[in-house]
């Protein structure tokens, strides 16, 4: 009997425990998931690309439907419009992440019937963090690209330029995405407290904003976890629910900029333990590894440059070697590559000559050229003077005769 009363005193204390927290989801569902807009009216942001007569919206409601690239950061509704898109095309929509895709996996999409028909349904791929693909795999999409048996929707956080196959590249339209701002990051927190049925005081919600960085998935992921695991939306609750410890720190990416510009000026230094330890806290923080190896192709020239000029080969093998074997291995050849690169002598003497002339070219636009060293391609130029006189071992100047006495290139100053 006392045990009976026990349990029933127990049971009656869990009651109350329960009903002193706020409603779960009881869907299961993620917040961002339930949140995710439906159409292009619930969409937030870029309004360049979807506000009325803008060059996506049109598309999406006239059912025009191309081959595409989102190119912009994260959380900013690259995979929210690939969504909208399917659906108003009334289209079968395949989704893969580029991380762990085959080609296995696009010939299954490539041969999947719907039903009994076949090319019927318009098919459209969409490709996350497309750059991931190497040029093998990439080369494997274009022929169905090309033909339109599948509509390619890729999504990139790096420059499409620099990580799509130029033939796949030509075939598909580029739009860049922006960054959310602060209103309308915060637009979005307010249809996350809206479904929580939750309130959130001014400070929260402009820290909130602010450790978002224009980001909409980290503010609404940050808001879901302190309300499952804190039942309330304070500062605090926030910061404990906040387990990515690589989340950018504040709304220019401070964090991630400070630390290249840290790698960059070490190995300018010459000072290789400082250059190998930003080189592992990028690592270590999961940044992609060809933006590090592009920043080492560019400082080879930048500030190796003439001193030594087989560091720009060292430096493009290193991105060759990245662009194929990707992490993990990849970090034994970046090390390889920052080490070298950090040891080697400097000189930025045809850097600074060349933004010399460049900055000679903004000022004073296209001046004529000297006639001397024009092709006379036909007998009118050739009598209007073009290389009359032209002596090939000239030790003339060949600048526009505003800047026949300009020096640009000095050499390395001792």
């Amino acid at each position: 009997m006392n045990y009976y009363k026990l349990e029933i005193a127990l049971q009656y204390v869990r009651m109350r425990n329960t009903r002193s927290k706020p409603k779960p989801n009881m869907s299961n569902e993620p917040l961002a998931a339930i949140l995710r807009p439906k159409n292009l009216d619930e969409f937030v942001g870029q309004k360049h690309l979807v506000g009325e007569d803008k060059p996506l919206r049109m598309a999406i409601e006239s059912h025009q439907i191309f081959s595409m690239i989102f190119w912009g950061p994260p959380g900013v509704g690259k995979t929210t419009l690939a969504r909208i898109i399917a659906k108003e095309a009334q289209a079968e929509l395949y989704e893969l992440s580029a991380v762990s895709a085959s080609k296995d996996d696009i010939k299954k999409i490539i041969g999947n019937r719907i039903g009994n028909q076949t090319n019927l349904v318009k098919k459209i791929l969409f490709l996350d963090e497309i750059h991931r693909f190497n040029k093998a795999q990439q080369d494997f999409l274009l022929p169905s690209v090309e033909t339109g048996a599948l509509t390619l929707i890729g999504a990139t956080t790096e420059n499409p330029s620099f990580e799509v196959i130029a033939p796949l590249l030509s075939r598909c339209r580029v739009f860049v995405l922006n960054e959310l701002s602060e209103k309308e990051v915060g637009e979005i927190i307010e249809r996350s407290l809206k479904i929580l049925k939750m309130k959130m005081t001014k400070s929260a919600k402009e820290w909130l904003i602010n450790m978002a960085n224009g980001d909409a998935r980290q503010a609404i992921t940050m808001i879901d976890n302190a309300h499952t695991l804190y039942g309330n939306l304070k500062i605090e609750s926030l910061k404990n629910a906040l387990q990515n410890s690589y989340l950018r720190f504040d709304k220019k990416g401070e964090e991630h900029y400070n630390t290249i510009s840290a790698f960059i000026k070490s190995m300018r230094a010459s000072n290789v333990d400082a250059s190998l330890y930003y080189l592992a806290r990028m690592v270590a923080a999961g940044e992609d590894p060809k933006f590090i190896a592009r920043r080492m192709v560019v400082f080879a020239s930048e500030d190796i440059g003439l001193a030594s000029s087989s560091a720009l080969l060292v430096a493009n093998a290193v991105f060759r070697a990245v662009e194929t074997i990707g992490y993990p291995e990849c970090q034994e050849n970046l090390a390889h590559g920052v080490a070298y690169l950090a040891k080697c002598p400097k000189d930025r003497s045809a850097y600074n000559a060349f933004m010399s002339a460049l900055k000679d070219v903004q000022t004073y636009g296209n001046l004529p050229i000297p006639l001397s060293i024009l092709n006379p391609v036909t007998s009118l130029m050739k009598d209007l003077g073009y290389g009359k006189d032209y002596d090939k071992y000239t030790k003339e100047s060949l600048l526009p005769e505003k800047l026949k006495n300009k020096k640009y290139f000095r050499g390395k100053k001792k």
